[in-house]
C-alpha cells in the first residue's frame, strides 16, 4: 500500500473515531495522529487528502475560525438510531449478557468516541431474564444458513418440567423442519416454516431448539399465496388455534391497545359515545382469551357465538380452579 493511500485511510479513521459536530478536529490534530502511525504529513497534504475524501462522497464538513476544523457529518447511523439499536439489544431476552455487551460495543463503534460516552450513560443490563450461554445465537445463525441455502434442518425441541428440567418433546424426536423466516414477538424470537412431523406451517421458539443440524435435504417451500404478515397476524402471539373472525366491543380508551395488537389497518366502527367495535381475525386460543380476560371488561367478545361460548366456559373453569381448596 502506498504512503498516500495509507495516509488517506488513517485520516478517514481519525475523523470517524474522534470527530463529530460538537467535537471538530483541526489539521494539527490530524498531523499528530498520523505521526503516531509513523506517517509524516504537511498541512497542505492533509487538506488535499480531505478534498479527495469529499470527492469520494465522504461527508466531511469543514468550517474556519482561526484555522480549519473538520468533522464527519452524515454517518451510516445517526446517534438516535444507534441508541435505539443498543436499547433493543440490551432489552433482548434472546441474547446472553456476554453477547449483548459485545453487540452493544460494536454498535458504539459506529459513532465517535465522544458520542460513545454520551450513549454509555444510563445503559442498564437486565441480566436476570437472559440466557446464560450463546446457544440460541448459534441456532439462529444455523437457521439463517438453512433459509438462505433452502435446506432443511433437524433439531430436538424442549419445554420445562415442574422441576425446571428440560423436557424434550416426543421422547427426543428429531423434527425435520424447513425454515422460511424469523419473527420477533412478545420479547421472544421465533422461526416460521414447514414441519414434516406436523405436516403444516408451524412456529418454533429459537431458544427452545436443541442440537440443530443443517441437512442437504431441500426445503419444503411456502405454498402459493402464503403471506407471512397475514400468518403472523392470524396466529395470535404464536399459539395454535382455530382462525376466527371475532367482533370486539371496546371502551374508547382501548383504541391504543387494539392498534398496538392488530395494527393501524384494523377494521373499527364507532358504536356510541362510549364504545367502538373492532373486527379482527385471530387464532382463537387460550392466549387470546387470556388477553381478553386481562382487559377487565374494557374489551368484550360479541361474536361469533363460538368465541363467546368458549370464553364463557374458560371463565367458569377459571372460577372453579383458580382457588386451591386443598390447603
Amino acid at each position: 500500500m502506498t504512503v498516500k493511500r495509507s495516509r488517506i485511510l488513517y485520516i478517514m479513521q481519525f475523523l470517524n473515531e474522534y470527530s463529530d459536530e460538537n467535537n471538530p478536529v483541526a489539521i494539527p490534530n490530524i498531523i499528530a495522529y498520523l505521526a503516531k502511525k509513523g506517517i509524516t504529513a504537511s498541512h497542505k497534504t492533509v487538506m488535499q487528502d480531505i478534498e479527495m475524501l469529499i470527492e469520494a462522497d465522504i461527508d466531511v464538513v469543514s468550517y474556519r475560525s482561526r484555522q480549519y476544523h473538520y468533522f464527519i457529518g452524515e454517518r451510516h447511523f445517526e446517534m438516535p438510531e444507534v441508541k435505539l439499536l443498543i436499547d433493543a439489544v440490551l432489552a433482548s431476552k434472546f441474547l446472553s449478557p456476554k453477547r449483548g455487551r459485545s453487540l452493544a460495543d460494536k454498535l458504539l463503534a459506529l459513532v465517535s468516541v465522544h458520542q460513545r460516552v454520551d450513549l454509555s450513560h444510563g445503559l442498564e443490563f437486565d441480566d436476570h431474564v437472559k440466557p446464560t450461554n450463546n446457544t440460541a445465537y448459534i441456532t439462529a445463525d444455523m437457521l439463517l444458513k438453512a433459509i438462505n441455502s433452502k435446506k432443511q434442518i433437524r433439531f430436538m425441541y424442549y419445554e420445562y418440567s415442574p422441576a425446571k428440567k428440560k423436557l424434550y418433546k416426543h421422547g427426543r424426536r428429531c423434527y425435520e423442519f424447513s425454515p422460511w423466516a424469523f419473527v420477533w414477538n412478545n420479547d421472544s424470537y421465533y422461526v416460521i416454516g414447514h414441519s414434516k412431523h406436523h405436516d403444516k406451517t408451524v412456529t418454533f421458539r429459537v431458544d427452545r431448539i436443541a442440537a440443530p443440524k443443517l441437512t442437504d435435504i431441500d426445503s419444503v417451500q411456502a405454498p402459493d399465496g402464503f403471506e407471512l404478515s397475514a400468518y403472523i397476524k392470524s396466529v395470535f402471539q404464536m399459539y395454535d388455534g382455530s382462525l376466527l373472525d371475532v367482533t370486539l366491543k371496546c371502551e374508547n380508551s382501548m383504541m391504543k391497545t387494539i392498534i398496538d395488537r392488530f395494527g393501524e389497518d384494523v377494521h373499527t366502527e364507532i358504536a356510541d359515545n362510549d364504545y367502538f367495535m373492532a373486527k379482527v381475525n385471530v387464532s382463537a386460543s387460550k392466549t387470546f382469551y387470556g388477553w381478553i380476560f386481562a382487559m377487565d371488561g374494557a374489551i368484550r367478545i360479541t361474536a361469533p357465538n363460538e368465541a363467546v361460548d368458549e370464553f364463557s366456559a374458560m371463565l367458569c373453569r377459571q372460577t372453579t380452579c383458580a382457588v386451591d381448596k386443598t390447603r
